[in-house]
């Protein structure tokens, strides 16, 4: 059977201690006044295994403090001894308790961050498996998260992605690298409309054209926080399958440029 030790340090170091104050009396040499270092073992008791722990010191110190006072012929019948006997009770079952709820609060906050962390790496997993493009944003636009998908979208490295980079930095990343199939002077106004839409929380759906012809359908998300989701949505297919395909010659003749009208921001099928 194996014996938990912190468990029984508290109460096993008070009885030590005792044993220590009694033996330096018997050898005349008298020993200060110990209950401030009973106190002080029913603290380290709190800390080390909980309340159960300090408590048991606690009475130990009581006791041992007691017997102390006996030994040095002090009678306990007198008041003041009692006095004394009843503020150590008071100060070492106050400490017992304050620093045994302390450290249950601080055991329960830290279990609650790992069952946090843990639940925040299975859903970080899962994103990274899905194609759908998901970033996460503080309320500073600063990426808090960049799934897989998104990163093989905009050829976006991993130490970029981890670095927490602005919203405004990955639009000029994907310029950068030509992701956006769309002319060169229209880049900026691009970028700008985006840029102001994500701030707003406009979660009007837009369809976004890369240069290698895929075909994102673009959606901004308000959180209650203040951050947004982004999520990039592969839709080449259906915007494919949408096409009229007697018009397969004028599509042709479109690829590369900019439409008008409503698939203002659809990709001509190829």
């Amino acid at each position: 059977m194996q014996i938990d030790w912190r468990a029984t340090f508290g109460p096993a170091l008070t009885v030590i201690t005792a044993g220590i104050v009694l033996v330096t009396d018997h050898l005349l040499l008298t020993f200060s006044n110990p209950v401030p270092l009973f106190v002080c073992i029913v603290a380290l008791a709190a800390s080390l295994s909980g309340l159960r722990s300090s408590l048991v010191s606690a009475a130990l110190a009581v006791a041992a403090s007691a017997l102390i006072l006996s030994a040095r012929g002090v009678p306990l019948s007198s008041s003041s001894d009692l006095t004394r006997l009843g503020l150590l009770a008071v100060a070492a079952g106050g400490t017992a308790v304050l620093t045994g709820l302390l450290r249950q609060r601080l055991v329960d906050t830290l279990a609650w961050e790992r069952r946090h962390h843990a639940t925040a790496e299975r859903l970080s997993a899962a994103l990274d498996q899905v194609d759908i493009g998901i970033v996460l944003l503080d309320s500073d636009t600063r990426a808090e998260f960049i799934n897989r998908a998104f990163r093989d979208y905009f050829a976006l490295p991993d130490e970029k992605a981890d670095s927490k980079p602005p919203f405004i930095a990955l639009m000029y990343h994907g310029r950068d690298t030509g992701a956006w199939e769309m002319p060169e002077e229209e880049l900026s106004a691009f970028i700008a409309e985006r840029t102001e839409m994500m701030r707003a929380g406009d979660s009007t759906p837009i369809n976004l054209n890369l240069r290698d012809g895929q075909v994102l359908r673009f959606s901004c998300t308000a959180l209650p926080d203040g951050g947004r989701m982004l999520s990039y949505t592969p839709v080449t297919d259906l915007v494919r399958h949408t096409d009229d395909p007697s018009r397969a010659d004028y599509f042709r003749a479109m690829r590369g440029k900019r439409l008008l009208g409503p698939f203002t921001d659809q990709r001509a099928a190829e």
